[in-house]
């Protein structure tokens, strides 16, 4: 893991051309976030874990607010990503689509083009439906997988976690 200011990057992430990551934001590995085609904002302490994938469509930029958890394999290609919220592993938000605050999507859901989530939706399946409102209790957890991924990430930067075989070890 790189610290690039106040940013943590894994050694295998791939970030590239108009991309913007603010405060706390961390990058882990597999993770390609491409501002190629159009620019690419990530919010203060938000968290793309392993794998994930950050694009859009030629001309429409892609606005990740901040605190956002997004998990692993996860692809977001769409316009809006609302603070607070949880994106689960393997959900795939396509373009055009917009998801408000504090939203809890699915691990697997996949949310079909131009796509409106209301703020504080589950949202669930394939294509992906709003199936109820967010609880408090899952509001807070996804609070908390942000701050654990917060501590994590000064982890790897700080040398605590060695990448990539553990501290002090190698292959041969």
């Amino acid at each position: 893991m790189r610290r690039v200011g106040e940013v943590y990057i894994a050694e295998t992430a791939v970030v590239t051309a108009d991309v913007t990551l603010g405060r706390g934001v961390s990058v882990w590995f597999g993770v390609a976030i491409r501002g190629d085609v159009a620019p690419i904002t990530v919010g203060e302490f938000t968290n793309i874990q392993d794998n994930a994938v950050v694009h859009c469509d030629h001309g429409f930029p892609n606005v990740i607010e901040p605190e956002v958890v997004v998990g692993h394999s996860a692809v977001l290609h769409g316009l809006r990503v609302a603070t607070g919220t949880l994106v689960g592993i393997g959900a795939k938000l396509l373009g055009g689509t917009e998801v408000g605050e504090e939203c809890l999507i699915a691990a697997g859901a996949v949310l079909p083009p131009g796509m409106r989530v209301p703020p504080r939706s589950v949202v669930m399946g394939m294509p992906a439906k709003v199936v109820r409102a967010a609880t408090a209790e899952e509001i807070g957890r996804t609070k908390a997988i942000n701050l654990r991924y917060r501590e994590l990430a000064r982890r790897y930067a700080d040398g605590e976690i060695a990448w990539p075989y553990g501290r002090g070890t190698s292959p041969t």
